[in-house]
């Protein structure tokens, strides 16, 4: 395929310069609104309001309205005695008798406190008797169970600053003024097309070769959740013509068209030529970051174009990183300042020297209260690794590793980080997913990090989670997982599964034959896991062609082989039926949970082996699956 060059990759501050030098980022025009209309928009102007809020002094309590002077020295021993008026205040009601020296009136919560009064006795310090007498039994301060007119807001004082996006509070704080339209600034329009012969929309039948369009549904619900209003003109097949007429309409109709895919300059690559002839048209093309290289700024009259990277993860990070501070211009609201903690790094990372690359983490919290960060891994094309991280680590342009224990501001992706209830790292299974459902649905927030089954040992041991799954093989005693603990560790017995070496269904031979077949492909597991140390000990000193190729779950082994990209590998046999695979039994493993002793007795923790062992609903789901329960 020819393959045409980027034009000139760029450092990410300077190509964000020369995009915005080409656009026009005033904020957009305002318009009025009903304040039943107004939750989620952007004010336009500063609000001041127009009243005292409250606007009469009223009691914060059902009592009696008094003069505080009159209470002075009350006590259960020695009480006061006040002439009690006729006049009772509801809330609603504007007061008629003055509160004189030596009298009270009974009020209500919310009421207006009359003329004379500048305190008021709650119900429970009082007792009335015969011929209208209160008897005070507490003393009271001028201003006691008492809010002055304009203590809350005074009339001419801000309350909302333009550029504030309104949320329930803000609306309350609105109402409570008396305002019932507000200015507000015009959503911005912003186009979003989906490209690529592969892409099909969500709800068709899925076909080799071909990849549903998540893109598009997470640009337009991050667009909405900025506060733009996204206008999606479908999805298009790699046809230049038809392309440019879209985005030529969008350009015309929009404030910011947004194009997915499409930008690497191969020859199917079509976006980046669309709009070439616009004016003036390509202004970045390539960018010094991982993930979202290929991404291409590009402006029409002043009016910002941009074409995201096809890969999903590429796509929301460049998204996050150029197209939200221009929504965020538009609406003239202030810039983002995300929330960012300190964490040290759980394992090693290589990054690419020459692009700022930004590593997706999940953060778990050690013993001594310090966080740790786990690289999620998965690459450009995840779109769960997105969703499951905390946060993201800046690995800037000149670094090529970075060492286990490092530590680096880690910059969430939420306003705040909510620990885990129970955090979970190590080897993952089926089987143990449906254990955290279960968790999970009787209100325990789970965290699952699956780093294989040495790694999450080494988690357990420096005390980073409350359980390490693993299936690990000691070669000399022939012992599962028992081997491998330290005197810091506890093992909860879990479930036994069945590992076996898997081919497509026309494929009959046993093991031996296929292990000895230069001419078969194989799929191997990720180092550290205990898959793969069962791998290695069939193998022995042979490397079939394949060893090398290192997927990091038992569903990619299975896809891999489906799909004809390997010929056999080696996995567990409820994901093998369910791939309708052929399955050659090799060896029942356990899969155990290993527990720190310092853990072993927290409430999640406690939940969790207490499933396990005692829930037979679980315990028979387990077996359907083709996992048996050791633990009792």
């Amino acid at each position: 395929m020819k393959q045409e060059q980027f034009l000139e990759v760029l450092d990410r501050d300077d190509a964000e310069a020369r995009w915005h030098a080409a656009l026009n980022l005033d904020a957009l025009d305002s318009e009025v609104i009903a304040l039943s209309d107004a939750h989620g928009r952007t004010l336009a102007d500063d609000v001041t309001t127009p009243l005292d809020v409250p606007s009469f002094d009223r009691s914060n309590m059902d009592g009696f309205a008094v003069r505080a002077e009159d209470t002075y020295g009350a006590t259960e021993e020695t009480p006061r005695r006040l002439h009690l008026n006729l006049e009772t205040l509801a809330t609603g009601v504007v007061p008629q008798q003055e509160v004189k020296p030596g009298t009270a009136t009974t009020i209500a919560t919310g009421a207006m406190l009359p003329r004379g009064a500048d305190a008021v006795v709650p119900v429970e310090f009082t007792d009335v008797e015969a011929d209208n007498q209160l008897v005070v039994r507490r003393e009271r301060v001028p201003g006691a169970a008492v809010s002055f007119a304009g203590t809350d807001m005074g009339a001419g004082e801000m309350v909302l600053f333009a550029g504030t996006r309104l949320t329930s509070r803000e609306t309350g704080v609105l109402s409570a003024i008396g305002a019932h339209e507000i200015a507000a600034v015009r959503k911005p329009r912003v186009a979003v097309i989906s490209t690529g012969d592969e892409i099909i929309p969500p709800g068709e039948s899925m076909r080799p070769g071909m990849v549903y369009d998540s893109n598009s549904r997470i640009l337009i619900d991050a667009l909405r959740e900025l506060g733009a209003e996204p206008v999606f003109k479908g999805i298009f097949r790699d046809d230049l013509h038809a392309l440019h007429e879209a985005a030529r309409e969008a350009v015309s109709d929009c404030d910011l068209v947004l194009l997915s895919g499409g930008t690497s300059k191969g020859e199917g690559d079509l976006n980046y030529r669309v709009i070439a002839d616009f004016d003036p048209g390509i202004l970045v093309h390539g960018v010094a970051l991982k993930p979202g290289k290929p991404i291409c700024l590009a402006a029409h009259h002043g009016r910002p174009i941009v074409i995201l990277p096809g890969f999903p993860t590429s796509a929301i990070f460049t998204f996050h990183e150029f197209v939200a501070p221009v929504i965020r211009r538009f609406l003239g609201q202030p810039m983002e300042h995300r929330a960012s903690l300190r964490a040290r790094l759980a394992l090693r990372v290589n990054s690419e020297r020459g692009r700022l690359e930004y590593l997706l983490v999940g953060l778990v919290h050690a013993d001594d209260g310090s966080l740790i960060a786990y690289p999620m891994g998965k690459g450009s094309g995840s779109v769960t690794s997105f969703s499951r991280a905390d946060g993201f680590v800046r690995c800037e342009r000149n670094v090529e590793i970075v060492d286990e224990g490092t530590e680096a501001d880690v910059t969430l992706m939420g306003h705040a980080l909510r620990p885990a209830d129970l955090v979970i790292i190590g080897s993952h299974c089926t089987g143990l997913d449906m254990i955290a459902r279960r968790l999970v649905r009787s209100g325990l927030s789970v965290k699952l990090l699956a780093v294989g089954s040495s790694a999450g040992i080494d988690a357990a041991k420096r005390g980073e989670c409350d359980i390490a799954p693993v299936h690990l093989l000691d070669a000399e005693t022939d012992t599962y997982n028992r081997p491998f603990l330290s005197v810091e560790l506890k093992l909860c017995d879990g479930y036994t599964r069945m590992q076996g070496v898997v081919t497509r269904a026309d494929e009959t031979r046993e093991t031996r034959a296929l292990i000895e077949d230069p001419n078969l492909r194989m799929v191997n597991r990720n180092r550290g896991s205990g898959t793969r140390l069962l791998i290695d000990s069939l193998l022995g000193d042979r490397r079939p062609d394949g060893y090398v190729y290192e997927p990091r779950s038992h569903h990619a082994v299975a896809a891999a082989i489906r799909q004809r990209r390997a010929d056999w590998g080696v996995t567990i046999e409820s994901v093998a039926r369910a791939s309708g695979l052929e399955f050659r039994p090799l060896r029942e493993e356990c899969y155990d949970f290993v527990i720190p002793v310092a853990r072993w007795d927290r409430s999640a923790v406690l939940k969790f082996r207490r499933l396990l062992a005692e829930d037979s609903v679980l315990r028979a789901d387990l077996e359907s699956a083709g996992f048996t329960p050791r633990s009792r």
